[in-house]
This record gives structure tokens, sequence and C-alpha cells, in this order.
């Protein structure tokens, strides 16, 4: 009889503890969230075959050193419309990634070509294209699907002014797109930097004024509009410890760091640190492909309330069928050609990918 009372009183103990249990469980059950996908993608070298750029056109083309026609056209249409079809987003509405920035690109034709691909007609997205001043006739570009993001505002910024000595200087724009995402104000910027052409210091400084030419972007978004995020994502030629990105744009490594309005965070620099990159060469990872974003994602980081867009992770898009099999270059990204030999590949670097994720009210 004495073991029966002493069970009871500890059931009864236990009850508030339980309660609780079960209420923390009821509110775990009662939360939903979606996530949204933002992807950038460096599609190497994804021209028409028509040669309208004399010399620097001519490589692609049937008359080119590459020889390149329909048939290798259309297979580089497929292997990129695949390639972002397969990097589906769990727990979003919009199935694969709401953004996607792109560089290498030739005009925005090509860019038509790859959004009517049967692996992505059916995400109806949409185009933001400005012809830029690159020698190659290279250009960056955004598609966005307009269920979930809505364009308010196209800018673009170019970097001769931040190069003084040297006005002539031809590289890609900066492109900036304004609009709402998921209900909430968001610019995102695309950038492809200056290469390293002649060597990683001795080019520096050209990336170094790329940073710059960002940093001052954002800052003046945030004068017009303080109330907004601000996603800059782009192929940097630079990893996060770099000079262009560490000091020039200011992103930083820990979000810790990232408390001042307007403050830039890094996801990537502790991912290469772990060893993975975007792109390699001789067993050296580089991590060029970046996005980085102010901290306006990271307001409710360590909240279980998710009440505006919020920053949950960053992945290299590195899955295994883009992924090299053979030689020298195994585990690194499958290109289009390699020794003038064409692959058909996808691209000499992986794609990335952030997740946001907000509560549904």
């Amino acid at each position: 009889m004495k073991k029966l009372l002493y069970m009871a009183l500890a059931l009864v103990a236990m009850l508030p503890a339980l309660a609780v249990a079960q209420e923390q469980q009821d509110e775990q059950q009662e939360r939903r969230y979606t996530m949204y996908g933002v992807m950038f993608y460096n599609l190497e070298n994804l021209f028409d075959t028509i040669n309208n750029n004399g010399v620097y056109d001519k490589e692609f083309s049937p008359e080119g050193a590459r020889q390149w026609n329909g048939t290798k056209y259309w297979q580089k249409q497929h292997n990129m419309a695949y390639t972002i079809a397969q990097m589906e987003v769990k727990g979003s509405p919009a199935v694969g990634p709401v953004i996607v920035g792109v560089s290498e690109i030739e005009n925005i034709t090509v860019l038509q070509d790859l959004v009517r691909q049967p692996e992505l007609k059916d995400r109806h997205y949409q185009i933001v294209h400005v012809d830029g001043p690159d020698r190659r006739g290279v250009d960056v570009g955004l598609l966005y699907n307009p269920r979930f993001f809505k364009v308010l505002n196209v800018t673009t910024q170019r970097i001769n002014k931040y190069l003084p000595d040297y006005p002539e200087f031809r590289t890609r724009d900066q492109l900036t797109v304004t609009g709402m995402l998921a209900g909430e104000k968001v610019s995102v910027m695309v950038n492809h930097w200056p290469s390293r052409l002649g060597g990683e210091e001795a080019s520096s400084y050209l990336r170094e004024a790329a940073g710059r030419m960002a940093r001052e972007t954002i800052d003046s978004l945030l004068r017009d509009d303080p109330n907004q995020g601000i996603i800059f994502m782009g192929d940097l030629n630079d990893d996060p410890q770099n000079k262009s990105c560490r000091e020039a744009l200011g992103a930083k490594k820990e979000i810790k760091d990232c408390v001042e309005p307007g403050s830039c965070f890094n996801p990537w620099w502790n991912i290469l640190n772990k060893g993975i990159g975007t792109l390699g060469y001789k067993g050296n990872w580089n991590l060029f492909d970046q996005i980085i974003f102010t901290e306006y994602f990271l307001r409710n980081y360590d909240s279980k309330d998710k009440p505006t867009l919020t920053y949950s992770r960053a992945e290299v898009l590195n899955r295994k069928f883009l992924r090299s099999n053979e030689g020298d270059r195994q585990g690194y990204p499958l290109r289009t050609f390699s020794g003038g030999v064409f692959l058909n590949g996808y691209s000499d670097h992986f794609p990335t990918m952030i997740y946001l994720v907000k509560e549904v009210k």
C-alpha cells in the first residue's frame, strides 16, 4: 500500500513538468516555417554561336577554336538548366531557388533560352540583365521566381570611378536589383570581379576597387532605406580572407561580429577552412563564389521566432553529377572544355546557395 502511495505522490509531483513539456511540444508543432533558397552560379562561358564581338567572340563560334555550334550550345543549355532544377529547397513553396544570380553569360538571349528549357520552364523564371562593357562580352544577370520576388528597381555600378588611374578599364558591371521577397524589401547585388590575370597579388588592386564599390553601394542603399536586407553575391576571384572581401567589402567571419547596421557576414570563410571550395587547382581549393549578406538577416538567428527572413545556412552545391571522376581533376567541377576538348560538362565552378527561413503566421 505504501508503495502505491509513493508512486501516486511521485506522479503528482511530475504533473507540472509534464504540462510544461506538453505545452512546449504543442508550441513547436504550431510553428511553421517557409524556406527560401538564394543561389549563385558561374555558368562558364554561356555564349551563343554568333560572332558579334570580333576576336573576343570568335572562339565561341562554329569557325572558332572550340567549334562552338548549335549542338554544343544546346547541350550546354540543357546542362545548366538541369543543374538549377536539381537544386531543390526543402520546405519551400517554390521547390527550387527563388533567386539565381549568374555570371559569364553573353547576353539576354542565352538567359531567355535557359529559362525556356524543359527543366525550368514550369518555374517561370524572369530575367534581369543589362549589357555591360566587358571586353569579352560577358555579363552578370539575375533569374527570379515572380511568385515570390517582385522587382522594384534595377541599377548598375561601374568600377571605373574607383580606378582613377585606369579610366578605360573594362570589366563586368555590378548589377543591383531591389525588390520584395516574401513581403520584405531586399536588394540583391550580382558581381563578377576582375580576374587574377597577371598574378593574384599584382591584380589584387582591381578586386579591392570592386570591393570598395560594393561597400559604397551597400551604404548608399541603406541610406535610402535602412529597413531592407542586402544580399551580395558573385564570382569574386578572391577567397573570403583576401583583402578585397575582408577589408574593402568588410565581410566578417563570425556572426557575433555582425551587430552594427549594414555590417556584412561571410559564411563561406569557415566553410573554406573546412576544405570545401567551389573550384580547385592542384589539390588546393578556392571559394570564389560567395553570397554575403547584411545583419538584417541575422536579427532573429538565435531566436525560435522568425518573423522576418532569417539566415539558416550556406552550402556549396557540389553534387556528384557536377564532379569530374577522372584524372588529375577528380573531384573538381566537371567543366565544359578541358584542354580544348569538349567534355559536355557543366561549369568550372560549383554553385552556392544560402537558405533563408521565415515563420508562417
